[in-house]
């Protein structure tokens, strides 16, 4: 036997999975097709949101917690400042859904906030132009973290503790038996008591029966310049923020490269038929909407981009990610399908992903990952 435990991909939500087994003292082994690190997959793109109050429902509010505490161990740890507490600034009308999920978050949960009046607003976040009943909120536990030297701070923790990470060595086929799993991965074979299956937007392709259920999807970010003082979008003068406005979803991060705002949209760029379909080119004209949306919400800032770049993620219909066994084997655990929100939950993931490996279950309640949630394909 290789190892206790095999994980494959070692993006953010393999990486911590690797960590925290280690760190319990299992023998881990894990598998990357691309370098530790790498750019294409969903645990990219220089900055990532940390929000406590959350648009996607007060429910996420104790995964967040234990995540933010686990990001604080491990930049501990790795002796990097993995985690900017610049603050997090939900923008919009009081009424939309997403204000309410933010609202209801830091009511159920009594997390450190301050709600700013449409003048409150202007007079303080002056970079943002606030539209007619728009009002703020702002989540103080919220920040910035860096998504690379996250996931390679991770990946040295789990080696630390005495795991075998493999770069640059696909994994071909996994097979089930009685009292292992043969794992097929650079052309030798490899076994292990567990399998976990953290492959990102390539899950589709290592587990066909949850294929149906999976959508792989571009993520593309953009950096603007500001036309004034790149101080005044610095981290202490301008939080990572999330706006909705007349249908638009913008969310950002404040110049952390000495020049840049880095901001996105969410899921607005199609799908792919599948993982192998990424390209990091992108028609100029498909980014003429950000720019537009720059314009409108953010005047101080270049509305053309310096740059950008795409990643890509696995979507599933519900939008919530898929944490559980897989189903029809005790030897497999997946965790798929994070939608493009699931990075700042990782380390909180990597540890129930270590918590239901080593034990069998989690304090957390995940009945709405489960796998077997999604209707049967039609015959």
């Amino acid at each position: 036997m290789d190892a206790d435990f095999a994980v494959i991909g070692l993006g953010a939500m393999g990486s911590m999975t690797a960590w925290q087994l280690a760190r319990a003292g299992a023998s881990v082994i894990g598998f990357e097709q691309y370098g530790l690190g790498h750019d294409r997959g969903a645990s990219a793109g220089e900055s990532r949101l940390f929000r406590m109050a959350y648009h996607e429902g007060a429910a996420y509010v104790p995964l967040l917690r234990r995540a933010r505490e686990l990001w604080q161990d491990l930049s501990e740890l790795s002796g990097q400042r993995l985690f900017h507490p610049t603050g997090c600034l939900s923008i919009g009308r009081p009424e939309l859904p997403q204000m309410r999920n933010v609202l209801a978050s830091v009511d159920e949960h009594g997390l450190d906030h301050e709600v700013l009046d449409p003048e409150q607003l202007a007079a303080r976040y002056p970079q943002h132009l606030v539209h007619d009943g728009e009002i703020g909120i702002l989540d103080s536990g919220g920040g910035v973290l860096r998504p690379e030297p996250a996931v390679l701070a991770a990946c040295a923790q789990a080696r630390e503790h005495g795991a075998r990470l493999l770069p640059r060595t696909r994994v071909t086929a996994v097979r089930y038996e009685d009292d292992r799993v043969r794992i097929t991965a650079g052309g030798t074979e490899y076994t292990a008591r567990t399998v976990i299956f953290t492959a990102g937007p390539w899950s589709e392709q290592l587990l066909p029966d949850l294929a149906p259920h999976l959508t792989v999807r571009p993520l593309v970010l953009t950096w603007f310049a500001p036309a004034g003082d790149p101080a005044d979008y610095a981290e202490d003068r301008f939080p990572a923020f999330i706006r909705d406005t007349e249908g638009v979803h913008l969310f950002g991060v404040p110049v952390l490269d000495g020049m840049s705002v880095k901001t996105g949209f969410a899921d607005v760029f199609g799908d792919l038929p599948d993982a192998e379909a990424y390209t990091r080119d992108l028609d100029e004209r498909r980014l003429r909407p950000v720019g537009e949306a720059v314009r409108r919400f953010l005047p101080g800032l270049h509305p053309d981009p310096l740059r950008y770049a795409v990643y890509m993620e696995g979507y599933t219909p519900d939008r919530t990610a898929v944490v559980d066994r897989l189903p029809g084997t005790d030897r497999a655990l997946v965790l798929a399908g994070f939608s493009g929100h699931g990075f700042k939950m990782a380390p909180a993931f990597g540890r129930i992903a270590a918590e239901l490996a080593l034990h069998g279950g989690t304090d957390l309640d995940l009945t709405s990952m489960s796998a077997t949630r999604f209707p049967a394909p039609a015959a």
